[in-house]
C-alpha cells in the first residue's frame, strides 16, 4: 500500500504555540517536551474516537501549524469508519486513490469526542507534572552540595519551616535546619546549602540547611579568591550554628597568609560571611601536618603551652594553658574545647599550667595504674 501526499489542514492555530511558549518562560519546561506529550495525547485521542492510532502528527512551531492526519484505507464498502475510507471520499482528498491504498485524512481535533478529550487533557496535564518534576530534578542535582541565593516565600506559622524560592523551584527549609535564633521573613534573600536531592512520591525534594558546616566552607570558597584558585586549602570546619565556628585553611604558597587572605583587609571578607550568618562568629586558624601546632592552633584565642600526646597514639592528647585562661580555652559551655576537638579529630584535655587540684604527677600517675594490674 502507498501512501497518499498529505493535504496541509490546519487543526489548531498559533494559540497553541503561544500557551507553550508562555508555559516554558514562566515554569521552565521546554517546548518540545510538551509537543511530545501532546502527540502522544492526540495518539490516544484518535485511538478512543476512531478506534485508530494509526495518526501522523505534524507540529510546526515556526509557522504555527498543528497538523492531525489519520491513515485510512481505501475500501469499496466502508466497514470501518474509524479505519477505512470510500474510494470517492478518497479521492476528495487524493484524485488518484485507488482502492487498498492509505490515505492520510486531515482530522479536526475540535471533533474528538468528551472522553477523548478529557483523556488528552489529562495527558498533557500529566505532561506538564513530569515536566516540572524533570527540571526540578535538574535545577537541584546541578546545584548539589552548594549554596544557593533563595527568597522566602512562606513561613509556615505552626511548624516555623520556610517555603523558599530557588531559581524557578520550590524547597523547604525545615526550623530544624534554620540557625537558632534567627528569624526569617517573607522577602529575605538568604543564602543556604543544598546538601541532598532526592526523589520523592510528590517529586524531587532538595534537603537544604542553613546549619550545615559546608554552608560556611562554601561562602569561604565565593568570598576568597585564594581558596576558589587553590593556593589557600580548608581543612576542616566546625560548627555550632548561630554561635561560633572554627575553620581551619593552609596556604600552599609561602608568599600567601592563609589566614590573612580569609581575613581580608580590615576584615572586610570574613565580615561579608559573618553577616550573613546573623553574627556567628568565626575563628578562622592555622593547620599544621604537625598535631600538636594544630591543636594548639585549634584553641584559639587561648594561649597554649603544651600539648602531650597520648603515648598509646590514640587521638588523645592533654594541653596545659596559662592558669588564667582555662577558662577561655575552654569556653562558654565547652564550646571552645568542643569545637577544637571537632576541627581536628583528637579528644582534648584541657588543664591549668599549675595542674589540675590534687592531681599527681603523670609518671607517677601510670606507676600506680601498673601497680594496680599486677595486683
Amino acid at each position: 500500500m502507498r501512501s497518499r501526499k498529505k493535504t496541509e489542514t490546519p487543526a489548531g492555530s498559533s494559540e497553541i504555540f503561544e500557551a507553550l511558549a508562555t508555559l516554558e518562560q514562566a515554569h521552565g519546561i521546554s517546548m518540545d517536551f510538551m509537543l511530545d506529550r501532546i502527540k502522544k495525547a492526540i495518539v490516544t485521542a484518535c485511538k478512543s474516537s476512531y478506534g485508530n492510532d494509526d495518526c501522523i502528527v505534524s507540529i510546526d512551531p515556526a509557522r504555527g501549524l498543528f497538523l492531525v492526519f489519520l491513515n485510512k484505507t481505501v475500501v469499496a464498502d466502508v466497514t470501518e469508519p474509524g479505519k477505512e475510507i470510500s474510494v470517492e471520499d478518497a479521492r476528495n482528498i487524493d484524485p488518484t486513490a485507488v482502492e487498498g491504498e492509505v490515505v492520510s485524512v486531515p482530522i479536526d481535533t475540535k471533533q474528538f469526542g468528551r472522553i477523548a478529550a478529557m483523556t488528552a487533557r489529562n495527558i498533557i496535564r500529566q505532561g506538564i507534572r513530569d515536566g516540572e518534576r524533570s527540571r526540578m530534578l535538574q535545577e537541584f542535582e546541578s546545584k548539589q552540595q552548594e549554596v544557593v541565593s533563595a527568597l522566602v516565600d512562606q513561613i509556615d506559622p505552626r511548624t516555623g519551616a520556610a517555603t523558599l524560592i530557588i531559581g524557578k523551584s520550590e524547597a523547604v527549609l525545615p526550623k530544624s535546619e534554620q540557625v537558632p535564633g534567627e528569624t526569617l521573613r517573607v522577602g529575605d534573600h538568604i543564602k543556604v546549602y543544598i546538601a541532598d536531592v532526592k526523589e520523592t512520591e510528590r517529586g524531587p525534594r532538595a534537603i537544604i540547611s542553613r546549619i550545615h558546616p559546608n554552608l560556611v566552607r562554601r561562602l569561604f570558597e565565593a568570598e576568597v579568591p585564594e581558596i576558589y584558585d587553590g593556593t589557600v586549602e580548608i581543612k576542616s570546619v566546625s560548627r555550632e550554628a548561630g554561635s561560633r565556628t572554627k575553620i581551619a585553611v593552609v596556604s600552599h604558597n609561602p608568599n600567601v597568609d592563609a589566614v590573612g587572605s580569609c581575613i581580608g583587609a580590615k576584615g572586610m571578607r570574613v565580615n561579608r560571611i559573618v553577616e550573613e550568618l546573623g553574627g556567628e562568629k568565626i575563628d578562622i586558624v592555622e593547620y599544621s601536618d604537625d598535631p600538636c601546632k594544630f591543636i594548639a592552633s585549634a584553641l584559639s584565642p587561648a594561649t597554649v603551652v603544651e600539648v602531650v600526646p597520648a603515648k598509646d597514639g590514640s587521638h588523645a592528647c592533654r594541653v596545659s594553658v596559662p592558669d588564667e585562661q582555662l577558662s577561655l580555652a575552654i569556653g562558654n559551655k565547652g564550646q571552645n574545647a568542643r569545637l577544637a576537638a571537632r576541627l581536628t579529630g583528637w579528644k582534648i584535655d584541657i588543664k591549668p599550667q599549675s595542674g589540675f587540684f590534687g592531681e599527681t604527677d603523670e609518671t607517677e600517675m601510670d606507676e600506680e595504674s601498673e601497680s594496680e594490674q599486677e595486683e
